[in-house]
């Protein structure tokens, strides 16, 4: 006598994929499944490198490299915190653009050339004349 056939299972399993499919759950498994949080509307949010920041204007081939601009010098002491002036604000660093959204330079907006130098966006959203640059890092 023979064995009795093995019931299949391939179409329990399309049942069950058509029921799951049905109630949304792929849906529901692709959002689980997001590897990273959604961007923010001005790009990635990011922290600056720790380290102090002179601020100047650009000089002439005549005279010094730079004048600097002591009331905004600044230094990043951690993750979105700096300090001006001995006073302990937060900044904002989103794409390419550093906002200081708190303390002494509260609205300031830089851009973020390269790690360690940042140019004052101006009122039209141009790179102003002044750059910040990163000259120690504590």
């Amino acid at each position: 006598m023979k064995p009795a056939p093995k019931p299949l299972t391939a179409p329990r399993s399309a049942l069950l994929a058509a029921i799951l499919l049905a109630a949304g759950v792929p849906a529901l498994s692709a959002c689980a499944a997001r590897t990273h949080a959604p961007l923010m509307p001005g790009g990635r949010i990011g922290t600056l490198a720790l380290g102090s920041y002179t601020c100047e204007l650009p000089g002439d081939a005549g005279g010094p490299t730079g004048t600097p601009m002591p009331g905004y010098h600044f230094r990043i002491v951690n993750a979105s915190s700096y300090k001006a002036g001995g006073i302990r604000g937060s900044y904002l660093y989103t794409g390419d653009r550093v906002v200081m959204t708190g303390g002494k330079l509260k609205g300031f907006t830089l851009h973020r050339i390269s790690e360690g130098f940042l140019r004052q966006i101006a009122e039209d959203g141009s790179d102003g004349p002044m750059r910040c640059i990163r000259t120690s890092r504590r």
